[in-house]
């Protein structure tokens, strides 16, 4: 059965309208503040109204957002149409795999982006979040199995706080949008180029 929670995106068309800053932030906005007109919207990335008009419009010929009835023009409300996006970043056909590729860069310069942001901002947030805040790196051995058999303990880490996506009232009144990022790759190519 579809997770009624989870958009897939398989269509490198797909995939490469959704590698946009503004489209980035534009679901972002939407899945965390709920409905909000292109006006809204603007006003939360940084864009001007009618290039907010058209990224969504963009975004919900791909099915990642769509309209949430009411109002006209730059006033009609809009909305995710689910709390995550999923995507094979390891796809057989090249100009997918390619099309992947370039979607989760675009990812990964957001979230560096927003870390960035944090950390400017560090400063002035309340010292329970500055402590409570995580940052730091760790490079272990591990197996292709390791690292598969991890990734899912930190699923499973994740899982309970969940539910609170879906039903509001399952948060703690002083509870905050957190991203929690889990990255993990070999690295030990990446430093210094390949002895030929």
């Amino acid at each position: 059965m579809a997770d009624p929670t989870a958009t897939h995106l398989g269509d490198p068309r797909a995939l490469r309208a959704y590698a946009h800053p503004t489209r980035l932030a534009l679901v972002a906005a939407l899945r965390r503040d709920g409905p909000m007109t292109a006006t809204r919207a603007a006003t939360l990335v940084g864009e001007s109204v009618a290039s907010c008009s058209f990224h969504l419009r963009q975004l919900a010929k791909y099915g990642l957002v769509e309209e949430a009835g009411g109002g006209r023009g730059r006033e009609k409300p809009w909305r995710a149409t689910a709390l995550v996006t999923h995507w094979d970043g390891d796809h057989d056909d090249p100009t997918t795999r390619a099309a992947a590729t370039a979607l989760n860069i675009a990812v990964a310069e957001r979230y560096a982006a927003l870390m960035a942001a944090w950390l400017r901002t560090r400063p002035q947030e309340d010292p329970a979040w500055r402590a409570a805040a995580q940052f730091g790196d760790t490079v272990v051995p591990l197996t292709a199995a390791e690292l598969a058999h991890l990734g899912a303990r930190i699923e499973e880490l994740i899982h309970p706080y969940l539910r609170r996506l879906t039903d509001p009232s399952t948060r703690p009144a002083d509870a905050r949008p957190v991203a929690l990022l889990h990255v993990a790759f070999p690295s030990d190519r990446l430093d210094h180029p390949p002895t030929p």
